[in-house]
């Protein structure tokens, strides 16, 4: 009973966030520390006002310095383990994980297990990573232990209240020993490897190989020298700091103090430290007579240079490698903050001193028309942000005229620079990123559009004219004359005010509404025909049936793939080469031209057809992507600098090998006899089917959509059409009472001595074995017709087992562990009964940002086009 009670208390303790739960503890007693000193916190202000620019500037080089050094611990820990890494390789290393580690539980450490893929792609192995990184946080413990006990020691002898950091040193004493004893024990194969060894045999591998390699003493030398460097530059920030405020500066004290911080640090199991870092150099430098305000100025600053900046710039790092994604996002949420900052501008009270100036020379009239016009810009901001990230033309085209009218406008309505500044910004970064910028409207459609806008826009203007004109004196007060109303009609329609203008009656309130109301839908039509993407081009039915006959002769020259059979079905736009014998099938969605494999035509013709398709997809402002692209492929994308991402694989049969005999078979063969004892029989139809067959097909095809909760996918696949399957062979299989239960249909398939299928679907009441019944009649008929492959389709998501970039590894996060792909995993299984290779195909798109728009436009260009 006792025992069961200690193991669920036991079970409880580690379900607990101790550590989280700690560094928490940890920030709410620096912010109760910082709260109460709010009067201190205020007075450091003018403090970091003063500081001495030069002795910034030397703080910023000795950030520098830092981070070259730890850099050079890197370096000096590969070559240790006889790995070389590049500086800028290395750079990146300990600046990712510099910024996970504050992220990550005992970050420390656990930040030594990520791995960026400049690293991966370079020539060394994961284990050489792996013991590079042991010697840098080795060497950095040390370092804190060689400099920390004899400054520990002066610390003591002249204040007592410093005995509390001994603490920390026993703590990393403790660890460093506790390292060397580990590593002593697993290179020598002592006690902790023969427990690992008996408990653990699978590991041992891998420890082997991780403590097995020779490690140059020297080098290993050089990784603690540089350490060393690296606590320099800390005690350095301290001592800069100090200087830089105009404060007495003493290096001892200042070792003192970032030798408990780092000993803090340490210890820390989350943040970093953050917290409780700022908390302890605030108390020592106070036992050294430093005020509060200065000691938590001198903090500040140190931790500025010694955390922030090289944190912001793991964030940079980060952010370069996502640099196209960053480009599309970053106008786009600086639009959509300008429309935010124009509408938050115009609904605060401006700043007195500065309208009295500018009151001087712009009547108060027009002040206030400009502060009307910026709230309008502000919302139609807003509105183009979201087009902003489709990469529509029109959309940066509004986005910068309006940006420099909200420039102008902030200037005239209350000399607003901050938010003229951030406009002016706003107008260079759309400048800058202009190229990402290429989705154009239809012509034909934009003119259209326009012309009814003009129209929509006359008419409010004419009815504007009729009602002042003609409105009787009692609602305004005023005579209109002919002038007055065309001018009151067209402020009214531009939600512009005038002082002049004053109702005094209901009506007269709700005419004004009624104008404003027509002139702010007038604007919004006019904003949405100028951002509405023309996604469908025009195309001609009288060409089609000559496109598709030519489209099938060059199939027949150049086909060599089994998905070539659908880049003929009516689904497909279809491009042909100016230059070349070849043509493009594709279909569009959401801005992007989604290509069905590569080009069909000669291997050498295919980057010129491909470069020609990407200039034609550029002039109708539509981005490029390539669905399904095999590996062999990829070198035609490579040399126009495309990117790719492994979607899944391709099982292929060897038919000429294939055999139910042996052992592995044995599941297979009791499936099928089982079927065979039940009365099932398999069938062979050869094309042109009866309309009894297809009735029975169209039966089964649909009990399986409904049952099973499926729906038809086109594309790369076909759907179930009466008139395409009539010319298909089909393999069927009939219960005891001759009922169809099941079907596949045989396509033609372009690769050289491969046969495929395509539809393969049963009834609810089917055994599970017909699927195997349906692929063994198909390998026989592959086999008599001399065919060596059968490609048994693509498995999405699977197959990644190294991924080669954050996209892929989710896609391999979504296949293991996400319910709603784990049919992808059953479908695997069912084909590796039969697969003798695997072959892997590939997503081949533009850039990053694209990874985000994709899917919604993949799974449009899947639905069965609308006949």
């Amino acid at each position: 009973m006792a025992k069961t009670v200690f193991s669920g208390m036991k079970q409880r303790i580690k379900k607990i966030y101790w550590k989280e739960i700690l560094a928490i503890f940890l920030l709410l007693l620096a912010i109760y520390f910082f709260r109460s000193q709010r009067q201190e916190l205020a007075s450091i202000i003018p403090h970091l006002r003063k500081a001495d620019p030069k002795w910034l500037s030397a703080g910023l080089f000795v950030t520098v310095m830092y981070i070259f050094f730890q850099t050079a611990m890197y370096v000096s820990g590969f070559a240790a383990v006889g790995a070389k890494l590049s500086w800028l390789a290395a750079i990146e290393l300990f600046l990712k994980r510099n910024l996970l580690s504050v992220f990550l539980p005992a970050g420390g450490v656990s930040s030594l297990g990520y791995i960026p893929s400049r690293v991966r792609k370079s020539l060394v192995t994961t284990t050489q990573v792996h013991q590079a990184s042991a010697i840098y946080a080795f060497a950095g413990i040390a370092t804190v232990f060689v400099i920390g006990v004899p400054l520990l020691l002066y610390a003591i002898s002249n204040s007592a209240a410093v005995q509390g950091a001994w603490i920390g040193l026993g703590f990393v004493a403790v660890m460093l020993l506790g390292l060397l004893l580990i590593a002593r024990s697993l290179q020598q194969k002592a006690g902790l490897y023969r427990l690992i060894q008996r408990k653990f045999p699978s590991v041992i591998p891998a420890v082997d190989e991780l403590f097995g390699a020779s490690v140059s003493g020297r080098k290993v030398g050089g990784t603690l020298m540089s350490s060393m460097a690296v606590e320099l530059t800390g005690i350095l920030h301290v001592y800069i700091a100090m200087m830089a405020l105009g404060l007495h500066a003493s290096f001892v004290i200042a070792a003192i103090a970032y030798v408990v911080s780092v000993l803090l640090m340490i210890a820390s199991p989350f943040l970093r430290g953050l917290g409780a870092v700022e908390l302890s150099m605030v108390y020592v430098l106070g036992l050294y007579g430093f005020s509060p305000a200065d000691a938590l100025a001198i903090t500040i600053l140190y931790r500025l240079f010694e955390f922030w900046l090289p944190l912001a710039a793991g964030f940079l790092s980060f952010a370069w490698k996502g640099k196209e994604l960053f480009i599309r996002l970053f106008p786009a949420i600086l639009v959509f903050a300008l429309g935010v900052v124009n509408i938050i501008s115009v609904v605060t009270p401006p700043i007195a001193a500065r309208l009295r100036i500018l009151k001087e020379f712009i009547p108060s009239s027009s002040i206030q028309e400009s502060n009307l016009l910026v709230l309008f810009l502000g919302l139609t901001l807003i509105v183009t942000s979201a087009f902003l990230l489709r990469g529509l033309r029109n959309a940066w085209r509004i986005a910068l005229v309006f940006a420099s009218i909200s420039l102008v406008g902030h200037i005239a309505k209350a000399l607003d620079y901050e938010e003229a500044t951030l406009a002016a910004f706003t107008i260079m970064v759309l400048l800058a990123t202009v190229k990402q910028y290429r989705i154009k409207g239809h012509p034909r459609t934009l003119q259209v559009s326009l012309m009814t806008v003009g129209l929509v826009f006359l008419s409010v203007l004419i009815f504007g004219f009729i009602g002042f004109y003609f409105v009787a004196v009692k609602h305004f007060g005023i005579d209109f004359t002919w002038k007055q109303s065309i001018t009151y009609s067209a402020k009214s329609f531009l939600l512009l005010t005038d002082d002049e203008l004053k109702p005094v009656t209901r009506f007269g309130r709700e005419f004004i509404y009624m104008m404003n109301g027509l002139g702010l839908v007038a604007w919004a039509f006019l904003l949405f025909t100028i951002i509405r993407p023309y996604l469908q081009p025009h195309s001609r039915k009288d060409d089609r049936s000559l496109a598709m006959e030519r489209a099938k002769d060059l199939l027949e020259r150049y086909g060599n793939s089994p998905v070539d059979y659908f880049k003929t079905n009516p689904d497909k736009l279809l491009f042909f080469s100016d230059a070349c014998d070849a043509f493009i099938a594709y279909r569009i969605a959401n801005g992007f031209a989604i290509v069905l494999e590569e080009p069909v035509c000669a291997a050498e013709d295919k980057i010129p057809v491909l470069q020609e398709f990407d200039d034609h997809c550029k002039k109708m402002g539509l981005k490029t992507a390539f669905y399904r692209v095999d590996e062999n492929s990829m070198p035609y994308f490579n040399a126009l600098k495309k990117r790719k991402l492994l979607i899944g694989q391709e099982a292929i049969l060897d038919v000429s090998t294939f055999s139910l005999e042996g052992r592995d078979k044995k599941a297979l063969r009791n499936s099928l006899n089982s079927l065979q004892k039940k009365g099932y029989t398999t069938v062979f139809y050869k094309a042109h089917h009866p309309l009894a067959l297809m009735e029975e097909l169209k039966t089964v095809s649909d009990e399986w959509l409904q049952v099973f909760d499926k729906k038809e996918m086109g594309f790369a696949q076909g759907v179930f059409d009466q008139e395409a399957i009539m010319q298909q062979d089909v393999i069927g299989i009939r219960d005891s009472q001759e009922r169809l239960v099941a079907f596949m249909t045989i396509i033609p398939d372009f690769a050289p001595g491969e046969c495929t299928y395509d539809l393969i679907r049963r009834t609810a009441d089917a055994p599970g074995g017909c699927m195997d019944a349906l692929l063994i009649e198909l390998v026989r008929h592959a086999q008599a017709n001399t065919f060596r492959y059968l490609n048994l389709g693509l498995v999405p998501m699977s197959g990644i087992q190294q991924p080669d970039s954050t996209a892929e590894r989710v896609v391999k996060y979504a296949y293991e562990k996400i319910r709603r792909f784990r049919h992808y995993q059953g479908l695997r299984e069912f084909k590796e009964k039969y697969a003798s290779a695997w072959v892997n195909k590939y997503l081949v798109y533009e850039n990053d940002f694209d990874l985000l728009q994709l899917p919604a436009a993949l799974n449009k260009v899947m639905q069965p086009a609308a006949k």
